[in-house]
């Protein structure tokens, strides 16, 4: 006879009935504990998770108002309400443990007891404790869903052989359940491209799970993503269903996993390794089935050689890298671009007869968009809001304030993007040697360090 997965407390100031049903019990269910002193009840549930309390009406020898257990009840259920309360009483007191039922115990056991009627009494209560767990999960879920579904997210293939290279090797990755790595600078479109991978995958239908690993600090880190148990620690007020648990069943994309600290990476290995997750405060491992998709706007690689990031988990995410390139690197995407985004904000802003001069895609073209398909989302924006003719013009899009003059025939370059560049060959030429770079440079050091935290640059090693 298989044990049916649960922890059930009996709490009862009568050694023998705890010895005597926790045997029977303990032959059917995974897990049966037992506490003479009801003090001890709420260390019990918060360490060991339990799912159904068979609670005495009395303790106290002598009494038998059963005021004790209504006590402990209330204490129960104010502390994890999804955990279901089963009276034990003795055959006078049935009154009492209707009372109880009243305030929230879902039934009682009257001793002397009869088995079939125990086991199928703590059977139904571990049935309902389930089955709220899962309607908080799913409470959860929803409101994540409902909150993703606020935003607009639109894939644009593009004509670039670059681009057509990537959706073929999206259209064979995402039918498997292969975890994939995107790689590319920041503005890209790395979400886009995960989302792209869920559509079309089997788990289309299920939970697209989007974290943004950036946001979240290490102190959070476990909460965040494996959940957390009523009073695991302060204001933890109610149970919290992780990231990882919410997107069981379909697709966790976690963003800018480069910036998950080395305690929080190796939690995260040991999660997708186990394929489970154990909740913060919890000791009860929970089987968790997700499609993993990474992405990182830096050189994992480099990093692992650093000891910045474990290569055992680069392995693991990195079943297939999707490396996205820059959109200055596939400038023929840009006119198309352009144009569905200014068909996007046409219609959200009622100017419908808007159109993007040949000054303008002209401008378009020449720029060199450090800030990606993002920046071109942007720009084409602001063009839309503050354009005042039918036709965008080049003033509309601001983006010559940065341009530096050129003679004819060279490439026009921003001066945040010739200063980054200027920045990376000083670093390069001198081996990461900060202090003769900075004198290459003619800048303190001081602000050199600067420069290369706000590019985010990439220091070489000596």
């Amino acid at each position: 006879m298989s044990k049916k997965k649960g922890t059930i407390l009996i709490a009862d100031d009568n050694k023998g009935v705890l010895d005597s049903i926790r045997l029977f019990l303990k032959q059917r269910f995974e897990n049966v504990l037992t506490v003479a002193d009801p003090g001890l009840i709420p260390t019990v549930i918060r360490n060991e998770n339990s799912d159904v309390v068979l609670l005495d009406m009395n303790f106290s020898a002598g009494v038998m108002t059963g005021n004790e257990g209504i006590y402990w009840l209330k204490r129960i259920i104010e502390q994890d309400p999804s955990i279901v309360v089963v009276m034990i009483t003795a055959y006078g007191d049935i009154e009492l443990a209707v009372k109880a039922m009243k305030e929230g115990a879902f039934d009682f056991i009257v001793k002397p007891w009869d088995n079939k009627k125990l086991y199928a009494t703590v059977n139904a209560a571990l049935q309902l404790r389930q089955s709220r767990r899962e309607v908080a999960k799913l409470k959860n879920q929803k409101q994540l869903i409902q909150s993703d579904a606020n935003k607009h997210f639109k894939i644009f293939r593009g004509t670039s052989p670059e681009m057509n290279k990537i959706f073929e090797t999206i259209s064979k990755v995402a039918v498997t359940d292969a975890n994939v790595l995107i790689t590319g600078e920041n503005g890209t479109g790395k979400e886009l491209i995960a989302r792209e991978i869920h559509r079309m995958s089997k788990r289309s239908q299920e939970i697209f799970m989007p974290v943004d690993l950036g946001s979240i600090t290490e102190t959070l880190f476990e909460s965040e993503m494996f959940g957390h148990v009523k009073g695991a620690f302060t204001n933890a007020e109610e149970d919290r269903t992780g990231r990882l648990e919410s997107a069981s069943g379909g697709t966790c994309f976690l963003d800018e996993i480069s910036n998950a600290s080395l305690a929080a990476q190796a939690k995260l290995l040991t999660a997708l390794e186990r394929k489970s997750i154990t909740p913060v405060g919890s000791n009860r491992e929970i089987p968790v089935d997700i499609r993993l998709v990474c992405a990182s706007n830096k050189n994992l690689k480099t990093l692992v050689e650093k000891e910045l990031f474990r290569e055992d988990l680069f392995y693991r995410i990195n079943t297939v890298e999707i490396a996205l390139p820059p959109l200055r690197e596939r400038k023929e995407d840009i006119p198309t671009l352009a144009e569905s985004f200014l068909e996007q904000f046409k219609t959200k802003y009622g100017k419908h007869h808007l159109k993007i001069g040949r000054a303008a895609h002209e401008n378009l073209q020449s720029y060199q968009w450090p800030g990606n398909v993002r920046e071109l989302k942007h720009a084409v924006e602001r063009a839309v809001i503050l354009g005042s003719n039918e036709v965008i013009l080049p003033g509309d899009l601001s983006l010559g304030d940065d341009k530096v003059s050129v003679k004819p025939g060279y490439e026009q370059v921003s001066l945040r993007e010739a200063e980054k560049k200027a920045i990376q060959n000083a670093l390069y030429t001198n081996r990461g040697n900060i202090s003769e770079a900075a004198r290459q440079l003619q800048i303190p050091r001081q602000r050199l360090y600067r420069k290369i935290k706000k590019y985010d640059l990439e220091v070489p090693l000596n």
